[in-house]
């Protein structure tokens, strides 16, 4: 059981990876976003000049970046949650709370990325493009936004996986740890973190 969980740990640890370099694509992302609306702003009001596809690209830029923020969030337990009464519950009972609530969250997310599939399919299927002066291939946006909510639903599993065999092996507080909410400890140590790399 031990030799499992920690290659599921590896395994984990290996799509955060990808998590985060998905997070730090789509950071960069929005920055692009509200470069390529400022040049557009700036052309129109100046120079009488404009992209004519801004409302669109811009908005397939914001679509995506949610999307491909997903995983990454969730690895860093950075979503919001309300869970004032979970946290005055022996650790044991919240270890199973946070597998309820994660399986839940890959339900909600295996919607989403069957949704986005079927989209996509049938945006394949017409050879769909969008009404812009660029006449896009709508696949391409719709299928980076799949490819975000496909890799959020592997973020879920590997953690849910992971959950499972820690609460087997009896390592339900390894399980609250990875899952609970943040505590202040992990929002300072995070702060300082920070710091210490804009020091470098």
């Amino acid at each position: 059981m031990n030799s499992l969980l920690s290659l599921v740990r590896r395994l984990r640890r290996g799509v955060a990876a990808l998590a985060a370099f998905m997070g730090w694509a789509a950071g960069w992302n929005y920055v692009a976003c509200a470069l390529f609306i400022t040049f557009d702003v700036v052309g129109r009001a100046g120079f009488g000049v404009s992209s004519t596809a801004t409302v669109e690209v811009t908005g397939y830029m914001l679509a995506i970046g949610i999307a491909w923020g997903l995983a990454h969030t969730l690895a860093r337990r950075a979503h919001i949650r309300v869970d004032v009464l979970v946290n005055r519950l022996p650790v044991g009972l919240r270890a199973w709370l946070h597998l309820v609530a994660l399986a839940l969250l890959g339900v909600f997310g295996g919607f989403c990325a069957w949704a986005a599939w079927s989209l996509v399919d049938e945006s394949m299927l017409f050879d769909a493009h969008d009404n812009s002066a660029l006449r896009i291939a709508l696949v391409i946006p719709q299928g980076l936004w799949l490819i975000g909510i496909g890799a959020f639903c592997l973020m879920v599993a590997v953690l849910l996986l992971e959950g499972i065999l820690a609460v087997l092996a009896g390592e339900a507080e390894a399980l609250d740890r990875l899952l609970g909410s943040r505590t202040l400890e992990d929002e300072t140590a995070e702060a300082l973190e920070a710091v210490e790399m804009a020091r470098r």
